[in-house]
C-alpha cells in the first residue's frame, strides 16, 4: 500500500516519477486565467484564519457542503469562521475520490506543513496550525504567490473596470510577479439580461462613446480594448452557453440592437444573431492586436433560482449543459478564418463529451502563423479532476499534438490554488510515463523533457507572448 499523498502521489512508474521530479516540479507557474482580486494583491492582504482563505468565495466547496446536508448559515451565512471550518472538515472526510480532497490536502502540505488528514476530529488541530501560519508575514497574498513560484498571472476584468489596481501593481517595483488584466466582455454581449441597458450606460460613460447603435457599441468596446492593451492585456475570455453561429446582415443586427435599446425583449433567434455579430467583431479586433481569444462554454448557470435570488451568481448551482453544437463552433471559427482574421483561440467545453469534437475542429484551423494556434483548453471546472484531465489529454494526444498544449490554469479566486498546477503536472507525468513504460513512446528523455516542461510552462509563455 502506498503512503497517503507522499512525494510520489499519483506517480506509479519510475518514468512518471522521473518526469515529474526532474522536469515538471521545477518549472515556474504562469496562471493565464484566474479570478483573483488584484486589489488584494496590491494591498498584500493578510488572512485572519483559514476559513477566509478556503471558504470565502469557493463555490466548489459550498456545493459539496450542501451535498453533505450543511445548513446555509455555515456555508455563506452568518455562522462564525470556526463553525464554517468545522462543517467543511466534516464534509471533506466524505469526499473520497473528489479533487477537493486532494487539493485541500496538497494545500495543507505545501503551505502549512501539515501532512496529516483533515476531518471532523482533527479540525481543531488543523485550525490552530493554519491560523498560526497565516499570522506569519510570509503568508500574505503576495508572498503566497511568490512562494508558489508564479511568474505571471492574469485576472478577469470587465471592460468598464478602471484597472486602477493593475496600474498600481505595475508601478510597484517591490513585487516582481506580473499581474495583467484579461478582457471579459460578457456583460456587453448578454443583451437579454434585465440590467443590460444600465450596463451600456456605464460602458458609454467610461469609453466616452454614446452607444446608440451596434456600430457605436463596437466602437466603445474597441476604445476600452485600447485601454486594456495599454495596461499589458493580450488575452480575452468569453463565457457562454454555447458558441453560436447565426449570421445576419448589418441592418438586421442594428434592428435587433435598436429594439433592445428601446427596452423591448428580443427573441432567441435575434439574440443568436446579435451575439454572433458581436463575437465576430471581437474576434477580428483580437486578431488585429495579436490577442488570444478564450471561449468557455457548455454551462447552464443559476439552476436553483432559490439560491440565486438569496445569494447571487457563482454560488455553486451551475451544471454541465448537453447542448453544445460543434457545427456552429466550426462555422464561427470559419467565419473569421475565411478572411484570415481568426486569432489564436483556446476552446474549453464544460461537457467532456465534446473533447473529440474540439480535437477535430482545432485541426481544421491550424497554420504556420503560430505553433498550436488553436488550442483545446485544459479540463475545466467540473472536469479538473484526475479522470477528467486524463480524458482531455488523451483525446488531445489522439487527435492533435499534446506536446504543444498550453497546459493548466487555476480558474480560482484563492491564493492557495496553485497546487492545482502540481496536481495537473503529476497527472500529466503519470499519463506520459505510462505510455513510455508500455513501449508506446521511446524513453527519449531529451524530447520528453521538452514536452513536459513545455506543457508545464514554456508553451504558455511562447503562445501568449509573455515577456518573462
Amino acid at each position: 500500500m502506498k503512503a497517503f499523498m507522499d512525494k510520489d502521489f499519483l506517480l506509479s512508474t519510475e518514468t512518471a516519477k522521473k518526469l515529474y521530479h526532474e522536469y515538471a516540479s521545477v518549472m515556474p507557474i504562469v496562471d493565464y486565467h484566474c479570478h483573483i482580486n488584484p486589489q488584494e494583491i496590491y494591498e498584500d492582504r493578510k488572512f485572519d484564519n483559514i476559513t477566509q482563505v478556503w471558504l470565502g468565495a469557493d463555490h466548489y466547496k459550498w456545493r459539496q457542503m450542501r451535498s453533505n446536508g450543511v445548513e446555509e448559515k455555515y456555508i455563506t451565512g452568518d455562522a462564525s469562521d470556526r463553525e464554517k471550518f468545522q462543517k467543511w472538515a466534516e464534509t471533506l472526510e466524505m469526499a473520497i475520490g473528489n479533487p477537493l480532497y486532494h487539493w485541500s490536502h496538497l494545500e495543507l502540505q505545501r503551505y502549512f506543513g501539515y501532512d496529516g488528514v483533515l476531518n471532523g476530529e482533527t479540525a481543531e488541530v488543523v485550525w490552530q496550525i493554519c491560523n498560526e501560519k497565516l499570522a506569519q508575514a510570509d503568508m500574505s497574498a503576495r508572498n503566497l504567490i511568490k512562494r508558489s513560484n508564479v511568474t505571471l498571472l492574469c485576472t478577469t476584468d470587465d471592460p468598464v473596470d478602471s484597472l486602477e489596481w493593475h496600474k498600481k501593481l505595475a508601478e510597484d517595483d517591490s513585487f516582481d510577479v506580473q499581474v495583467l488584466p484579461a478582457w471579459r466582455p460578457d456583460k456587453a454581449m448578454y443583451l437579454e439580461k434585465p440590467d443590460y441597458l444600465e450596463y451600456l450606460a456605464c460602458l458609454s460613460e467610461v469609453s466616452g462613446v454614446k452607444i446608440d447603435s451596434f456600430v457605436s457599441l463596437v466602437e466603445a468596446l474597441k476604445n476600452r480594448i485600447e485601454f486594456f492593451a495599454s495596461m499589458g492585456c493580450n488575452i480575452s475570455d468569453h463565457g457562454m452557453a454555447y458558441v453560436m453561429y447565426a449570421p445576419a446582415t448589418e441592418a438586421e443586427v442594428e434592428q435587433i440592437f435598436a429594439k433592445r435599446l428601446a427596452g423591448e425583449a428580443v427573441s432567441e433567434d435575434e439574440e443568436a444573431k446579435f451575439k454572433t455579430a458581436f463575437m465576430i467583431e471581437m474576434g477580428k479586433e483580437y486578431h488585429k492586436r495579436e490577442w488570444v481569444m478564450q471561449l468557455h462554454y457548455g454551462v447552464k448557470r443559476d439552476n436553483s433560482q432559490r439560491v440565486f435570488r438569496s445569494i447571487g451568481p457563482d454560488t455553486g448551482v451551475d451544471c454541465i449543459s448537453n447542448y453544445t453544437p460543434s457545427a456552429q463552433l466550426a462555422d464561427f471559427l470559419n467565419a473569421l478564418d475565411i478572411t484570415d482574421e481568426l486569432p489564436k483561440t483556446i476552446i474549453y467545453s464544460l461537457n467532456p463529451i465534446d473533447n473529440a469534437a474540439i480535437g477535430t475542429i482545432i485541426g481544421c484551423f491550424q497554420n504556420s502563423s503560430a505553433v498550436g494556434k488553436i488550442q483545446q483548453g485544459s479540463a475545466w471546472w467540473f472536469n479538473d479532476h484526475k479522470p477528467g484531465m486524463q480524458e482531455q489529454m488523451t483525446s488531445l494526444a489522439s487527435l492533435g499534438l499534446l506536446g504543444n498544449f498550453v497546459g493548466m490554469l487555476t480558474d480560482s479566486r484563492s491564493f492557495l490554488s496553485y497546487t492545482r498546477h502540481e496536481y495537473f503536472r503529476r497527472i500529466m507525468c503519470e499519463l506520459i510515463g505510462g505510455w513510455v513504460e508500455n513501449g508506446e513512446y521511446p524513453a527519449d528523455y531529451k524530447t520528453l523533457e521538452k514536452i513536459v516542461k513545455g506543457i508545464s510552462y514554456n508553451n504558455a509563455v511562447r503562445y501568449f507572448g509573455f515577456d518573462l
